[in-house]
This record gives C-alpha cells, sequence and structure tokens, in this order.
C-alpha cells in the first residue's frame, strides 16, 4: 500500500468533486491560476484540496485584516471518498501545501457552508472564523447564494518551507 499526496490536474481533482458529489460541485472560475493536490492511495484519489487565487480583490466581511489578493489565497475545495479523510488531508495541504505556494502567502481562507456543515473540521485544525458572507445567485449555473462562515489560517512568523518528509511528494505553485 503507498499513500501519496501530489499534485493532481484540474480535471482530475473536480472529476472527484463530482464522484463524491460535492455540494459545489466542479471548480469553474475561469481563467485563474490553481494548484489542486490529491490523497492517493495506491494511485487511486481518495481526498482532494483545490487552492485558488480569490475570486474578488479583497475579502469582504474581514475589513480589520486587509485580505487581497496580495497576501491571502483560498482553499477552495477539500473534499474525500469517505469520511475522515477531509481533517487529513486539510491538515496535509496546511502545513505542506499552503508554506510552499509561491507569492508567500500571509493568510489561507476557507468558505464553510453554514447551513451543511457546522466548522469543526477548521476549528480542530486551528483556523479562526473571521466573518459571514452571503452569495448571491450564480449568475451561470442559476444556484442559489449561500450562507457561509470565513475561516482563516495565518502562516505562523516561524513558518518554514522544509521538505516534505520521506513517502510524501509535495509540488509547490503550477499552472493547472
Amino acid at each position: 500500500m503507498i499513500i501519496t499526496y501530489e499534485p493532481i490536474s484540474l480535471e482530475s481533482a473536480n472529476a472527484c468533486l463530482i464522484a463524491w458529489e460535492h455540494r459545489m460541485g466542479p471548480l469553474l472560475r475561469g481563467n485563474q491560476r490553481g494548484v489542486h493536490h490529491g490523497l492517493l492511495l495506491d494511485g487511486e484519489p481518495m481526498a482532494v484540496t483545490m487552492t485558488s487565487t480569490l475570486i474578488r480583490e479583497r475579502v469582504g466581511g474581514v475589513d480589520e485584516l486587509s485580505l487581497d489578493r496580495s497576501n491571502t489565497v483560498e482553499l477552495s475545495r477539500l473534499c474525500a471518498a469517505r469520511p475522515g479523510l477531509c481533517r487529513v488531508v486539510l491538515r496535509l495541504w496546511r502545513e505542506f501545501v499552503f508554506p510552499s505556494l509561491a507569492g508567500g502567502y500571509r493568510y489561507a481562507i476557507s468558505y464553510q457552508d453554514a447551513a451543511q456543515h457546522s466548522g469543526n473540521i477548521y476549528r480542530f485544525d486551528g483556523w479562526r472564523r473571521v466573518g459571514y458572507s452571503h452569495s448571491g445567485r450564480d449568475t451561470r449555473s442559476g444556484r442559489p447564494g449561500r450562507n457561509k462562515y470565513i475561516w482563516l489560517w495565518e502562516r505562523p512568523s516561524s513558518s518554514t518551507t522544509d521538505p516534505a518528509p520521506a513517502g510524501f511528494r509535495i509540488s509547490g505553485d503550477r499552472d493547472t
């Protein structure tokens, strides 16, 4: 049995979101940079993390931190084939992918659906809930807006980008 956490294509990550019935569905944000990783068991995806640039120039509702595209990146999707793996892959993303991203982001944010999830996955991983957001109707799909909490991870000042331990293959920023 070989377990790796490695870069995967946008197409592969989106196929997982569809197969695992992620509520938001595939990541369809148009022309933007993204870094996507999969937790693979013998080459088969078991969980994915998808990292995106911010959609808007600034994160609304959290003005005191001045979160913008220069200092903040979004963990835009977190999904797994079975319960329990989201917590694992969130920690791997936070510990290895986030610190290695080109641009040296200070903050990471993730939006939690207020109706569907409790937010415990972020809370138990040390993230802070810093805001609330409501999106309007999606103009592309027609889906109704959602109530969301904004979770924040701040890079510790002593953070390094040490190489991953043996058995893990981690890559930094790349176009997908």
